[in-house]
């Protein structure tokens, strides 16, 4: 497939799709957790049948409290996300689980291991609590402190992988900046990149209405994976239009910018498509096989993986001609 040739038409379906991201994002929002947000999240296992979601709300609103969302995890258990919970209202959610079983709380043999983890003067910890009717897998409580801390980090640990992506591509291609700039190449890289965050982003927007899905560290992490794999392909792309280009300079042909990095397309897609297929099967394997601590996770990176091959081919190179374009029309 001729992609240069097209170019018009798959950089209007990648307008089109980072659009429709914008607006998902926009309209549904994002929720956040409790890493950025502050609050606890509570995991706990029903030794026999769980209750229903409405019968655990009822238990959780019974001990005073409030804004907190259920999750099921596992067979028998429940996640359960709240503002920071006090140990009086984590003891008493703790006691009407116990109640929902049919169990005497007040004869429920317990053993917890409880580690402390400081990191700031709001505690956050982690337990394991065994009680006759349900099993607490995990408590952990952020203070708001921590969880704004952690949101500079992530934007500063984001906007900093950025700059180094230009800088690292603008400095790569110097030599070969008499057609397009070096600083062109940096950009464009940049623009692919955002279509590839957006996407997933896009996704979990809507999963935070429909499966109360929360942008948590682990999100961070797989956008951070996203942006290494996704420009590692772009760069690949962009290393074999670099490699021509400086045939062509070398051997003074008339080869057009356009045929050189359609040429380099071309080269590089049996690698783009391979690498992307590994890929998405390790993920798909871990999304279906794995826990469901990493589903979300796991389903993040395959859609990133997804947008990101689509970018390094059909937005990033044919990008770079349509601006290169540009550039001939305004001399």
């Amino acid at each position: 497939m001729n992609v240069i040739k097209y170019k018009n038409i798959f950089l209007s379906v990648g307008g089109v799709i980072i659009a429709a991201s914008i607006v998902c994002i926009a309209y549904f929002g994002l929720s956040f957790g409790i890493d950025f947000t502050g609050g606890s999240i509570l995991e706990v296992t029903f030794n026999d049948e769980r209750p229903s979601i409405e019968a655990t709300e009822d238990a959780i609103a019974a001990a005073g409290v409030t804004d907190y969302s259920v999750r099921t995890t596992g067979d028998n258990g429940f996640i359960v996300r709240s503002p920071f919970l006090e140990d009086q209202q984590r003891s008493q959610v703790m006691d009407n689980f116990e109640a929902l079983t049919g169990s005497d709380s007040s004869e429920a043999s317990s053993t917890a291991t409880t580690s402390d983890q400081v990191v700031t003067d709001e505690m956050a910890t982690t337990s394991t609590t065994t009680a006759a009717g349900v099993i607490e897998n995990r408590f952990s409580s952020i203070g708001p402190t921590v969880g704004s801390e952690l949101t500079r980090s992530a934007i500063y640990g984001i906007i900093a992988v950025v700059l180094g992506i230009i800088l690292f591509v603008t400095f790569a291609f110097r030599k070969v900046s008499e057609i397009v700039s070096s600083w062109v190449y940096g950009s464009v890289a940049i623009v692919a990149l955002i279509h590839d965050i957006l996407v997933p982003t896009a996704i979990f927007a809507i999963l935070g209405v429909t499966m109360g899905a929360q942008i948590d560290l682990l999100f961070v992490m797989a956008l951070l994976a996203i942006l290494g794999f996704s420009v590692n392909d772009t760069i690949v792309v962009f290393d074999r239009i670099r490699e021509n280009l400086q045939t062509v300079i070398d051997k003074n042909t008339d080869d057009g910018f356009a045929d050189t990095v359609g040429i380099s397309l071309t080269q590089t897609y049996a690698r783009s498509i391979n690498t992307s297929l590994t890929t998405l099967t390790v993920l798909a394997c871990l999304y279906f096989i794995g826990g469901q601590s990493t589903e979300l996770f796991s389903l993040t990176l395959l859609v990133g993986v997804i947008a990101g091959t689509y970018s390094s081919i059909f937005i990033a190179s044919p990008l770079l001609v349509k601006v290169h374009e540009w550039q001939q029309k305004g001399e």
